[in-house]
């Protein structure tokens, strides 16, 4: 069995690098937008299309998962949701089959826990999420401190809805990880030697 390990993230906390930099040093596939798009590819829908359904949860008042009866619903909307995540749950096992890697986000640790990943979840305070965002933002974006707190705020709670109606688990919580790394006000380069020689040890390679 490949070994597998999978990243959640908040917003701004600096965690799909963190992820990128672990995949490096350990030598392994990483995977992040390409799942975008590849889905994109199979399914002919736009990046910014999918983007948008990951950070929100599809209009259902219950919980939805992979294996269990699925219930026919009129809206659209919710129903590209639902074969939206069959698709990304079909690409994700077979990235997990055919290599090791890590991979961020898209309810991995969840489709996945058959296989025993590694699950790390990257965190940080709102200040230096907000600092990183800022930061970092695109030039042609001018959003203000503000806005930017509320952005933050609205695509984690997005994806915090989109975990836990897709997997029945709650994002973030400690019991759902193996790894739980706050980034607040520290180097990310740093950060990602330490949880190197952490998996390793785990892995029995070091």
């Amino acid at each position: 069995m490949n070994r597998i390990i999978t990243l959640g993230r908040e917003f701004g906390s600096g965690g799909r690098e963190l992820g990128r930099r672990l995949s490096e040093k350990l030598g392994i596939a990483y995977y992040d937008q390409e799942i975008i798009t590849e889905i994109a590819k199979r399914t002919a829908l736009s990046v910014e299309y999918i983007h948008r359904i990951e950070d929100s949860v599809p209009v259902a008042s219950f919980p939805i998962h992979i294996g269990r009866t699925f219930f026919s619903m009129p809206n659209p909307v919710f129903q590209q949701s639902i074969n939206l995540f069959r698709e990304q749950h079909k690409l994700i096992s077979e990235l997990a089959e055919k290599s090791d890697c890590l991979i961020v986000g898209r309810c991995a640790d969840y489709i996945l826990r058959d296989s025993n990943p590694f699950r790390i979840f990257v965190y940080a305070d709102a200040e230096s999420k907000l600092k990183r965002c800022m930061d970092r933002k695109p030039a042609d974006e001018s959003l203000t401190e503000k806005e930017m707190k509320k952005k933050i705020a609205e695509i984690d709670r997005g994806r915090s809805q989109y975990y836990g109606f897709f997997s029945d688990r709650k994002w973030g919580a400690r019991e759902n990880y193996d790894l739980l790394i706050n980034t607040s006000g520290a180097d990310i380069k740093l950060l990602a030697e330490a949880a190197y020689d952490y998996v390793m040890g785990i892995w029995g390679e070091k």
